[in-house]
């Protein structure tokens, strides 16, 4: 596995990553992504019909074929929702995330999966600050998973989407009815190409 921040500093990213909605206040130090998220920046298509929210920033490689991600996530937790998250994205309406957030004044581990309208579910509470999150995907089948440690790791959601061989995966910070918030985002490490069930991590 490869750091995907390891030749980035300050403000200057390498050539294969790119912001969708560029915060102001970011910064890239020995690895490691810190982001100050504006107030109410979300990404979440409410099936009730309220207005579309795709404010949060979502900072991204593209990604060819099956892949693993990992990273450990921190989050100044102030309001509901404030959290830190994986996305793997195909489109606009195409989409998916699992986070490490504030959830009714816990810190627990959620996902949502976005196929023109998101949903949203609740996995968790946990009791560490700084967890680890992980997606892997097999053609059109993904997984998210969670760890306390960075070794045992839970299955939070098995899942598929339409995608095309290349999509877009990276990190989101985001404060969907809060003041803003911010999160740090440490060794982030791809691997390129999955053993083994997308279930499992190996």
């Amino acid at each position: 596995m490869t750091n995907l921040f390891e030749h980035c500093s300050g403000q200057t990213l390498s050539a294969n990553l790119g912001w969708l909605n560029e915060p102001a206040d970011w910064s890239v130090e020995d690895g490691k992504v810190t982001i100050t998220v504006s107030p109410v920046s979300d990404f979440f298509i409410d099936p009730g019909g309220d207005p579309v929210k795709a404010s949060a920033p979502f900072l991204h490689t593209i990604i060819k074929g099956d892949f693993s991600i990992v990273t450990q996530v921190q989050v100044d937790m102030k309001e509901q929702y404030d959290s830190g998250c994986l996305m793997v994205m195909v489109d606009d309406t195409n989409w998916a995330k699992v986070c490490f957030e504030f959830f009714e004044e816990q810190p627990s581990i959620l996902s949502v999966v976005t196929r023109g309208n998101s949903d949203d579910c609740v996995s968790s509470p946990i009791d560490v600050s700084k967890p680890y999150l992980r997606v892997a995907r097999a053609g059109s089948s993904f997984a998210f998973h969670y760890s306390q440690d960075g070794e045992k790791w839970k299955l939070v959601r098995y899942f598929g989407l339409d995608c095309p061989e290349e999509i877009k995966v990276g990190i989101v910070a985001q404060s969907p009815i809060g003041q803003g918030t911010t999160v740090t985002f440490a060794d982030v490490r791809l691997q390129h190409g999955l053993t083994g069930s997308v279930r499992r991590v190996e």
